[in-house]
């Protein structure tokens, strides 16, 4: 980023984060013969097929349909009904479009959050394991045995995710903290003049 800024780059629709998003639903539509310059309507076929699929996958009907940042519409979900759609892509059955999609994502995590990010690092960390964080603090992870975690942080911070989510799984039981990257993300450390002064930590009612 910093060398595309440094070269004279300039923000763009394709070098936003969500523009692979995009990329895949237009390329969706031309598949289908479904118009392009409506794609992001709510009504639009592949906004209703992306509906529906999200519904099945959840359990649940979507409770309200809101505009992403990105313009794109935004599925609203309960917490048990995004864990439960996550943990169906990392324990879909072998060969099902769930189970490719998730072993995609972990075995190219970096495409997912970004080099270095957490949810690149937690995927790396817990082979067959998915990570996605959303905007205003949420976060979900499911493992291959079904189990999952999805949350959302009360002030939007993305600070205190990780911590939240490996103090999660700890409660789920899963064997995670021999893993140095684990270990690492289960505290973010609070800088003052780039000198630690404390710590997030999770609280005592999720230890």
């Amino acid at each position: 980023m910093r060398a595309y800024l440094a070269d004279g780059g300039v923000p763009t629709p394709l070098t936003m984060n969500c523009s692979g998003k995009h990329a895949a639903m237009l390329a969706t539509c031309v598949a289908n013969d479904w118009d392009t310059a409506t794609y992001l309507d709510p009504n639009h076929p592949l906004q209703r097929a992306l509906r529906e699929t999200i519904e099945d996958l959840a359990g649940e009907e979507v409770a309200a349909t809101g505009v992403d940042g990105c313009g794109a519409p935004l599925f609203a979900l309960g917490y048990r009904g995004l864990a439960r759609a996550f943990a169906r892509l990392a324990a879909g059955p072998e060969g099902s479009l769930e189970r490719r999609v998730a072993r995609a994502m972990n075995a190219h995590a970096e495409y997912v959050g970004g080099t270095g990010q957490d949810v690149t690092r937690l995927m790396g960390a817990l082979p067959g394991s998915v990570a996605k964080e959303g905007a205003e603090g949420v976060y979900a992870m499911p493992l291959p045995d079904g189990s999952s975690v999805a949350l959302k942080i009360a002030d939007d911070s993305s600070r205190a995710r990780p911590v939240v989510v490996i103090a999660a799984l700890r409660r789920l039981g899963v064997s995670i903290d021999t893993d140095e990257t684990v270990t690492e993300l289960a505290t973010a450390p609070v800088l003052g003049h780039g000198k630690p002064v404390g710590a997030v930590r999770p609280a005592q009612s999720l230890l």
